[in-house]
């Protein structure tokens, strides 16, 4: 800084100026000097410092570098330099302009400050990139912690700010707080309720991102998108998105589908109706016809044999065999509990194909079968007529 005002009397005392026009003369060439520098340093940054720094990083073998030291983070530190350089000028540069000095030191201190801030906030986000290689649970917490360090960043920088326009000292005003953490906790409700929520929801693997959940009061029910501080992000099947706070998760049920997708079948429970007039006896007529048919060998079965029975056990050996059905779990024919539909028999199996189109036509087609081959042994499906004699 000397050298520089020395330099800068020199070329004064060459040009001859004597009195005021020495004093303007001196300030406008300091100026010119300090947005000179502050712009030569910005250049040199960009220029240089930037290409070394990527050059550095693209050779060695691991990638957690590439991620902190990325462009985004070049770039946010690029908007600081020129502001330093312009900071440790200004002394230089307004030595008889005190007002002038104080106003601009505190502006360009308040520059830095903000530019520091978002600098801090690009390396949080970088972080979060680092966390993608780690399981989902673990990841969810390193998200929801670098957003909780965001808002850290952010609300020092405010302090830091207004400490610096009104002259303060920072520890004074944090000092303060005391009186206002009220209105602080009431701006932050949902952030912190929200951290607090998606803390219980991690710990607890109750969802992650890319679990199908149903959330039946919200109108969820596809995959999670994204999951925040305040937001959980569900696109619909439909391809409409959902927007779900962690709070209503944790405090309302909902439904996740994760212990299906990863298990060895999709279960399929569905009730039938049957009549309860055409429940009896199979009779030896019936009997013979359903050997015929195929659906029982001769002795299999016996004409005092209940033809309700007769189906149930033919559903199971049928759905047993079915290419589609896991046989290595539970397949179950039941009745339950009678009702004034009729008598409700349950099937209850799961199917190999949990993909949902596969699913659904591969349990339709099943049932489509069972409908056809009920009259054959002498059922019928209760159905309710409205309007007409049966």
């Amino acid at each position: 800084m000397i050298k520089i005002e020395y330099y800068v009397d020199k070329i004064i005392q060459m040009c001859g100026l004597t009195g005021m026009s020495v004093t303007v003369a001196r300030f406008i060439l300091l100026v010119l000097v300090a947005v000179v520098l502050a712009s030569v340093a910005g250049i040199l940054f960009r220029k240089i410092v930037t290409p070394i720094v990527r050059n550095i990083t693209a050779r060695t073998k691991v990638t957690w570098d590439d991620i902190l030291l990325g462009d985004d983070i070049l770039k946010a530190a690029s908007r600081i330099v020129p502001a330093v350089v312009v900071w440790i000028l200004l002394p230089m540069i307004f030595t008889r302009f005190d007002t002038v000095h104080e106003i601009l030191e505190r502006a360009t201190a308040v520059y830095i400050t903000v530019m520091s801030v978002n600098l801090a906030i690009v390396f949080i986000n970088s972080l979060k990139l680092l966390g993608n290689n780690i399981n989902s649970s673990t990841q969810q917490y390193f998200h929801s912690f670098c957003g909780v360090l965001k808002i850290v960043m952010i609300f020092i920088a405010v302090i830091a700010v207004v400490a610096i326009i009104i002259d303060k000292s920072p520890t004074k005003l944090f000092a303060g707080l005391g009186a206002t953490s009220a209105i602080m906790m009431l701006v932050f409700k949902d952030t912190i309720s929200g951290l607090v929520a998606g803390i219980r929801l991690t710990s607890n693997n109750m969802m992650r991102k890319g679990d199908w959940i149903t959330v039946p009061k919200a109108g969820a029910d596809g995959t999670v998108e994204d999951i925040t501080l305040t937001t959980v992000k569900v696109r619909n099947f439909d391809n409409t998105i959902v927007t779900v706070t962690p709070q209503t998760l944790v405090d309302d049920s909902f439904k996740n589908w994760i212990g299906m997708q990863n298990s060895d079948g999709r279960r399929v429970a569905r009730k039938i109706y049957y009549d309860f007039n055409h429940i009896h006896p199979a009779g030896r007529e019936l009997c013979d016809r359903l050997v015929e048919k195929g659906y029982f060998n001769a002795g299999e079965i016996t004409p005092d044999t209940v033809n309700l029975t007769l189906f149930r056990r033919y559903a199971e050996r049928y759905l047993a065999g079915h290419p589609e059905v896991n046989s290595s779990m539970t397949i179950m024919v039941h009745q339950l509990e009678p009702a004034s539909l009729g008598l409700p028999v349950e099937f209850y199996f799961f199917l190999s194909d949990k993909e949902w189109l596969n699913y659904e036509h591969n349990r339709d087609d099943i049932f489509e079968y069972i409908y056809a081959i009920t009259p054959d042994f002498g059922l019928k499906i209760y159905q309710q007529y409205i309007g007409r004699e049966e």
